[in-house]
């Protein structure tokens, strides 16, 4: 039901998951396994798989750190978009990605639920994106010396939020991986 016109097709978005995203990150081994699951399912389904990569002061390009988590396996086939800004559609190629093919809803994954991953999806839904996010495949690092939540209390209230998102046009959910629809319509 996304507002983009002849964009009926459905995308696995894999955000960030970095060494320098991700190493110490919460939960990180079973999100890794879901993400994968869900990789293996796009992939058999025909489904776009899109690698999002970021860089900054912290993940040098070229660095272990900017480098993805070794257990994740991008086929040469699958684009990578490299960017420099919490939210993956800024002063990036995605939405060029996105429109070549004919991509209306993302089911997002990844790093970090603070910071990108929750970027990325408000970013795609003012876009007119449908947008599922995979509540047991996305995480966070712990920052609560900075104030911060919890890891866990950041997933969770991120994945709450998330399913009662609303916008003329377009729907939000949140769905476990074994939930995970690739169909167009956002929580089906």
């Amino acid at each position: 039901m996304t507002t983009l016109p002849g964009r009926p097709d459905t995308a696995l978005l894999v955000i960030d998951m970095q060494h320098g995203a991700v190493d110490g990150a919460h939960n990180r081994s079973d999100v890794i396994e879901n993400i994968n699951s869900l990789v293996a399912r796009a992939r058999a389904e025909g489904v776009p798989v899109i690698w999002v990569q970021h860089s900054d002061d912290g993940m040098k390009e070229g660095s272990h750190a900017w480098e993805y988590v070794p257990e994740l396996v991008r086929e040469d086939t699958e684009p990578v978009v490299h960017k420099n800004y919490g939210d993956s559609f800024e002063a990036t190629d995605l939405e060029k990605v996105l429109a070549e093919r004919a991509v209306g809803h993302l089911v997002v994954t990844g790093a970090q639920t603070d910071a990108c991953v929750r970027s990325t999806l408000h970013g795609a839904f003012t876009r007119g994106y449908d947008v599922t996010l995979v509540a047991d495949a996305h995480t966070t690092e712990d920052l609560t010396a900075y104030g911060a939540p919890g890891p866990a209390e950041v997933i969770a209230h991120t994945n709450l939020y998330w399913q009662y998102q609303k916008a003329p046009g377009r729907q939000a959910a949140t769905v476990d991986t074994a939930k995970v629809s690739f169909a167009a319509t956002a929580g089906e």
